[in-house]
């Protein structure tokens, strides 16, 4: 009953005119900064930090918090529309969201993203009010060999990601896995796969520029090839009865891709170092892997949506719970919430809940309230979306291809990320001729660098040996997720040679 009072008078300082104002402000601006290719809610909340200094402290965290869930929403406007990832987030989102914007069903793939959003924000908002200083015990105990092993079953979820075709999928992984490696090595500080000597390697590759290359400038080529230069224009249609069909058709078929990613994604949310984007990545694995009809999603499955979004929002909200609670941010954006938070003379940590009580409750409260102003003001600005996917092709390829440069430039302000972004594109473009799978290449990418590092990390603190993330009296939660990621990376092949066998018991004899 404690916790129900201090979340009510919580909420009631999130609804303060002042404090109102700047939610519905940073809703609709992180709206917009999410929808932008290259911002995403990290720039856009270190771009508008300087701001908060007009306001006092608790209304400042309140504003650049609804500026992170507007960018968790904005972030699929993009994906679906475009193609293009308004940041890496969305990524998983363009999946099954692209599909259905072309195939003229754009209305669907926005309000299951949207009604997604939001459940997924306050099952996190819930699970944050009634069990943030367990679930802080909880993150602190997870160290390298729990986070590798959580990796692993990442990439066991996504191996069946590239279809039936394994071997295609194994090598689209092991391209992403080269790329993570490209640059610096985190361990011994020494560069490696420094491809020409060219010195622009050395930063290694940002994750952000291959997916905007290959969903941007990639789908942009596929699309006028497969069009023969003829003027195409999506039929999307939007009415008031459309959406009340499209989120009952949303929820029917995604609810489960919406349960999946509200969970999952704030349990990887609250992991140090984890964050939204792997959140949202393995939440389509799981949905797709747990699917009744897998071979639908990638092609336009509601359920592909409905998961990573539900996922990102739940993330958004988990990685702020090791930031008030441990001090300890959980994903670049609360990085920069966390040095905010110091500047205006405020100490996260445990003492942070009983020395100022009434700033972290008035947090708090207002995720809540920006939740359902994020899902109000998204909602509304649908027809917006849909309009503009009745453009001519013609017109929206310079205009995806405008914002795809624009968007790698700003990720690192660098030309020679442009340069790369635009032959990542052109080679996604030549592996969909070729039937590659582009979608483990990405996942590989971004879940490459923390697999990897947190590998050797466990090595080193066993001398070596392997068996650290099978020792079930020293790590109790490793063990069992390592298990079940085996079984999964292994379950491709055991369906293969059962295959095999029926087919040769069927083929008669000579």
């Amino acid at each position: 009953m404690e916790v129900l009072g201090l979340l009510g008078d919580g909420m009631w300082q999130a609804v303060q005119p002042l404090n109102l104002m700047l939610i519905l402000i940073g809703v609709t601006l992180g709206l917009f900064i999410g929808a932008m290719p290259g911002l995403g809610s990290v720039n856009g909340v270190a771009i508008l930090l300087p701001i908060t200094f007009l306001v006092p402290p608790g209304s400042a965290i309140i504003f650049l918090a609804a500026i992170y869930y507007g960018a968790m929403y904005g972030g699929a406007i993009s994906s679906i529309t475009l193609g293009i990832p308004g940041a890496s987030t969305a990524v998983a989102t363009t999946f099954d969201g692209r599909p259905l914007a072309l195939s003229g069903r754009a209305s669907l793939a926005l309000v299951t993203a949207a009604l997604a959003s939001f459940i997924g924000g306050s099952v996190a908002n819930l699970l944050f009010t009634g069990f943030a200083p367990l679930l802080a015990s909880v993150a602190l105990s997870f160290g390298p060999p729990e986070i590798f092993a959580l990796m692993l079953l990442a990439f066991a979820t996504f191996v069946g990601l590239g279809g039936d075709d394994i071997p295609k999928t194994v090598f689209s992984i092991c391209i992403g896995l080269v790329f993570a490696a490209v640059g610096f090595d985190k361990i011994t500080g020494t560069p490696r796969l420094v491809f020409f000597d060219i010195s622009g390697f050395l930063h290694g590759i940002n994750f952000l520029v291959l997916a905007i290359g290959v969903y941007g400038i990639g789908e942009m080529l596929w699309t006028l090839d497969s069009t023969r230069g003829k003027i195409t224009k999506s039929d999307a249609k939007m009415s008031v009865k459309g959406i009340v069909n499209d989120s009952k058709e949303g929820m029917k078929r995604g609810w489960k891709g919406t349960a999946i990613g509200s969970f999952l994604g704030f349990f990887v949310g609250i992991l140090p170092a984890a964050g939204a984007t792997p959140g949202s990545l393995m939440s389509y694995g799981v949905a797709k892997m747990v699917a009744r009809r897998p071979e639908e999603f990638g092609k336009g499955h509601p359920g592909g949506v409905a998961a990573p979004e539900a996922a990102n929002n739940s993330a958004s909200t988990g990685s702020m719970l090791p930031m008030l609670t441990l001090g300890i941010p959980g994903s670049p954006t609360t990085a920069i919430l966390l040095g905010g938070m110091v500047i205006w003379g405020l100490t996260p940590g445990p003492r942070l809940f009983v020395d100022q009580s009434e700033f972290v409750w008035g947090l708090i409260g207002s995720f809540y309230v920006s939740n359902f102003f994020a899902l109000v003001i998204n909602l509304a600005f649908i027809p917006l979306f849909i309009w503009m996917l009745r453009m001519p092709f013609t017109i929206l390829a310079p205009l995806i291809f405008v914002l795809s440069v624009v968007g790698g430039y700003a990720a690192t302000r660098d030309m020679h990320d442009v340069w790369l972004m635009l032959g990542f594109g052109i080679g996604a473009f030549f592996l969909r001729k070729f039937d590659y799978p582009l979608a483990p290449a990405v996942l590989a990418i971004v879940l490459g660098p923390i697999a990897e590092q947190t590998l050797r990390q466990s090595l080193l603190m066993s001398k070596g040996d392997p068996t650290i993330f099978v020792d079930i009296v020293n790590r109790p939660v490793a063990t069992p997720i390592t298990i079940i990621a085996i079984i999964l990376i292994l379950l491709p092949l055991f369906k293969y040679i059962r295959d095999r066998r029926r087919g040769t018991a069927q083929t008669p004899s000579g």
